[in-house]
């Protein structure tokens, strides 16, 4: 088992998030747009109101279970690279590489390109803003359009405010996640005054998958749109006290996010039948619309997800650069990504090499979008990679003195592996092409270890 040796550099991140914080990033990362979209999935592929909610219920509790055991490998590592520690030490370094790489090379850029795209999305249907699917550099088959130009813009700025301080970006998250939560209980609260029906509860939706497929499809949406609790452990290093906040926040935050989820669902489910819900592209967006706004309900439910997608992007890249920062600080990757900056005590180099990345995907256009495809098969897999890691440690005895033992050990890290894998499974066999290359890029990262594993054994021996 390989362990890493603590070094100089570690004291140089300080621990300047506090329980608001961490719980922000837990809610911030994991609630992004889908909140808004993702009751029509689920309807067209449960067909009633109450299947609906027991997909949420079920997928809500196999999160829950996750979020216990990283709570526990959290409390027992609190170190900066969350799924790579965990994996590197109960695996060893290649294993731990190959975790770190893929995330850091595809899995947190393509996802900040996504997000920053969404936003755009978002900004073009209003009016004013139409230009922004206009090309601003048109030489034939390569393009720029002036959305990808102030998609790059906000991921600049949410990197320098990352640049500058992790109490900085924490604060953004704090102040971005409270507008967040305050918005959206409005909206539900505004669907609720539509002159909807309860008896809309009781109804169905004919056109629903038949049987066990469609609930199973239905519990996959929801487990989609519990995902990115995990950030915060990536983060763990800069958590004061994270024996007790990482527990505190993660299984609070997920708590909050389930009674969000409920309110949202419920919002929708009296506004519009379960027929107008399975076939609205946005059922939030029509449920406000029923109520007394009216035409206004689009310009609402828009600035509403925009400042929840903000919020995500910016627990993205606070978490991101922390698993180049780990890569490199044990001597895996670029020295120089390991650098913490004077002043400001966050990795700046490694934020600011996720920023270039980010951009080099936003200029490639739509090809990102299938990067981010394929590394959804090397995030769930990483996945049940470090939530096994559990097992190793407790049999190994390895911090036997530990702050936090999760409830219902070994059911609870065993269901969530068991519904990651099914995920796992779901993601690989409906994205073939892309889940095989994605494991070829996880591959990829093999030669590239033992190039950095021979350049530090070189060194290592040139200075004995």
């Amino acid at each position: 088992m390989a362990t890493a040796t603590p070094t100089s550099t570690r004291t140089d991140l300080i621990r300047a998030l506090g329980p608001s914080h961490a719980a922000s990033i837990v809610i911030g990362v994991v609630i992004g747009s889908g909140i808004f979209l993702v009751p029509s999935e689920m309807m067209q592929a449960a067909g009633s109101a109450r299947l609906v909610y027991i997909a949420w219920i079920v997928g809500g509790i196999f999160s829950f279970f996750g979020a216990a055991t990283y709570a526990e490998l959290g409390a027992m590592k609190p170190q900066a690279g969350g799924e790579y520690v965990y994996i590197r030490d109960a695996y060893g370094p290649l294993a731990g590489f190959l975790t770190g790489w893929t995330w850091t090379v595809v899995v947190k850029p393509s996802s900040l390109a996504a997000i920053s795209t969404g936003v755009v999305r978002i900004l073009a249907n209003f009016g004013p803003l139409s230009f922004l699917a206009a090309h601003a550099l048109d030489r034939g088959r390569f393009f720029v359009t002036w959305g990808q130009i102030v998609a790059i813009g906000f991921v600049v700025f949410i990197s320098a405010v990352n640049y500058v301080g992790v109490r900085r970006a924490g604060n953004f998250q704090l102040a971005f996640t409270i507008l967040k939560i305050g918005l959206i209980v409005a909206i539900a609260v505004i669907a609720f005054s539509a002159p909807g029906a309860w008896s809309h509860f009781a109804e169905g939706y004919s056109a629903a998958k038949p049987g066990i497929a469609g609930f199973v499809a239905a519990v996959a949406a929801a487990l989609w749109a519990y995902d990115g609790w995990s950030d915060l452990n990536m983060v763990a290093e800069e958590v004061r006290n994270p024996e007790r906040n990482i527990p505190l926040a993660l299984i609070g935050g997920l708590v909050v996010i389930g009674a969000l989820y409920m309110l949202v669902n419920a919002a929708v489910q009296y506004a519009l039948s379960p027929n107008e819900v399975a076939a609205s592209p946005s059922s939030m967006s029509d449920a406000v619309r029923a109520s007394f706004l009216g035409a206004s309900a689009a310009v609402v439910v828009s600035a509403a997800m925009v400042v929840s997608l903000m919020a995500t992007l910016n627990g993205v890249a606070m978490s991101g650069a922390r698993m180049a920062f780990a890569l490199s600080r044990d001597g895996n990757f670029f020295a120089a990504l390991s650098k913490v900056h004077p002043r400001f005590h966050t990795p700046h180099v490694a934020i600011a090499i996720q920023c270039a990345l980010t951009m080099g995907f936003l200029l490639a256009g739509g090809n990102f979008r299938q990067l981010f495809t394929l590394a959804l098969f090397a995030e769930w897999l990483s996945y049940v990679a470090a939530s096994s890691s559990l097992f190793v440690f407790r049999k190994s005895g390895v911090n036997p003195a530990r702050p936090s033992r999760i409830w219902g050990y070994p059911w609870a890290p065993s269901l969530f592996i068991a519904a990651s894998t099914a995920l796992l499974y779901y993601t690989f066999a409906s994205n073939l092409t892309y889940s095989a290359v994605g494991s070829l890029l996880i591959l990829a990262g093999i030669p590239v270890y033992y190039a950095f594993a021979l350049r530090k054994s070189t060194r290592i021996n040139a200075e004995s």
